[in-house]
């Protein structure tokens, strides 16, 4: 793991970790001709959609009603890439005794924008991969109900397995019926079509550029379903959709 950059793999094809090189942050988007490895995407940000799924806003206490979205973040190196068949082992984390699933479509910023209009979105997304938004549910009830942040409950090291990334050239446009499926032990727990989303992937890039200036290396993590619930040691987590690489892994032991 670089210290600047976080690597993940962007060919269906498992490959190692690679160390990318500090220059990949001045560019201004990203091609296959100058990424460090043509089989890795440096992470830069991870920006997180909060209640994007109306039965999951509703199962969470929150007004389904649209409003404006709100945006938390995780730390680049909290990403571990879930690759091949076998599923990867991710440790429990320390201080919780409630973890619980967040299944999620997470899309890859490949040209940097600020103030992105919704009918140029699209313009700027370099690929997508599939992701879990870990969450230490118990510690972010309690920073809830004191007005806190939720770094110690979403950004914990670890608190994003997700999947190799595919350019969107190889996928063409993801289909609103598209169904983000979330299996624990083979059970489905979360299951929606991508269409159901409150707000849309140009309306998500749209309203978080006018927060941040948009990178190239930028992630984003666009919701989750209705169905979280929590998981264990030894549980094995299967999250598809589509043709997008599954997202694999395994509760390991607690560290």
């Amino acid at each position: 793991m670089n210290k600047l950059l976080f690597n993940v793999p962007i060919t269906t094809v498992p490959v190692y970790m690679r160390n990318a090189i500090p220059e990949a942050l001045a560019a201004n988007s990203f091609s296959p001709s100058w990424i460090p490895s043509p089989s890795t995407f440096p992470i830069r940000r991870i920006y997180c959609v909060g209640r994007n799924y109306r039965e999951h806003t509703i199962e969470m206490g929150g007004n389904p009603d649209r409003e404006s979205p709100f945006f938390f973040t995780k730390p680049a190196d909290a990403a571990i890439v879930c690759a091949g068949s076998s599923p990867v082992s991710v440790p429990y984390p320390p201080m919780t005794k409630s973890l619980h699933h967040e299944g999620e479509l997470i899309v890859a910023i490949g040209k940097d924008g600020l103030r992105i209009p919704t009918a140029d979105a699209m313009n700027h997304v370099y690929g997508y991969s599939l992701g879990c938004d870990l969450t230490r549910r118990d510690l972010q009830s309690a920073a809830k109900a004191k007005g806190r942040p939720w770094d110690a409950a979403k950004g914990f090291d670890g608190s994003c397995p997700m999947s190799p990334i595919i350019p969107k050239e190889e996928l063409g446009d993801l289909h609103d019926c598209l169904q983000l499926v979330l299996t624990v032990n083979d059970s489905i727990r979360q299951q929606a079509a991508i269409g159901t989303m409150i707000y849309s992937i140009p309306e998500i890039i749209s309203h978080l550029s006018e927060l941040f200036w948009l990178r190239a290396g930028d992630l984003i993590m666009t919701g989750t379903p209705a169905g979280v619930s929590d998981i264990v040691e030894g549980d094995r987590v299967s999250i598809s959709c589509g043709s997008l690489m599954p997202c694999n892994f395994v509760i390991g032991r607690a560290e």
